[in-house]
C-alpha cells in the first residue's frame, strides 16, 4: 500500500519579526521534545477540547511527531481541526506546574517516509516500550481491534 497524506495545512500567521518567531519556536520546540510525555490537546467537531497524554519525539527539522492508530478518535479529531496544544505532562496526561503550552499544526501520514521518520525518531528515544506498545497494537489489529501503529502525526509548532 502507498503512502497516504491525510493532512497536511500549515498555518501562517502572527505578528512580530521572523528572528523572535523563530526564537519562539525554538524554545517551545526544546521544551516540548525533551519530555517523555505531553499531552496533545484535539478540538472536537463542536469546539471543545480533548487532552490525552503522548510520547513525542523531534522530528530534526522545527517539527515534532508521535505514532498511533489511523482508527484514534485523535487522529479523527485533527483530520477535521488540524490545530493541537502541547504541553508537558505526566503519563497519565496531568500537566506538570509551571510549564507552558504551545500550538501548532498537526498533519497525518498513514504509511511512506514520513511515517517511518516518525516510527524511526520514536524507536530512538522510546526503544524497547515503543517495541511493546506496538506489538500489543499489531496483536489488536490482528484481532479486529484497530488498526496498530500505522499512521504519524507530525507537528509544527506555530
Amino acid at each position: 500500500m502507498g503512502a497516504k497524506t491525510v493532512l497536511m495545512a500549515p498555518r501562517y500567521g502572527g505578528s512580530g519579526s521572523v528572528r523572535a518567531c523563530q526564537a519562539t519556536w525554538q524554545t517551545a520546540l526544546v521544551s516540548i521534545a525533551d519530555r517523555k510525555y505531553v499531552s496533545l490537546t484535539t478540538y472536537r467537531s463542536d469546539g471543545t477540547t480533548k487532552s490525552l497524554p503522548v510520547w513525542i519525539a523531534d522530528l530534526g527539522d522545527g517539527t515534532v511527531g508521535f505514532t498511533t492508530a489511523s482508527s484514534s478518535f485523535k487522529v479523527k479529531r485533527m483530520g477535521a481541526d488540524p490545530r493541537v496544544e502541547l504541553q508537558p505532562s505526566t503519563a497519565k496526561g496531568e500537566i506538570l506546574p509551571d510549564t507552558a503550552s504551545v500550538t501548532g499544526t498537526a498533519a497525518i501520514f498513514i504509511g511512506g517516509a514520513e511515517f517511518e521518520r516518525c516510527r524511526s525518531a520514536i524507536v530512538e528515544k522510546y526503544g524497547i516500550q515503543f517495541r511493546a506498545i506496538e506489538m500489543v497494537g499489531k496483536i489488536a489489529k490482528w484481532r479486529g481491534k484497530g488498526a496498530g501503529t500505522d499512521a504519524a502525526v507530525k507537528i509544527t509548532l506555530d
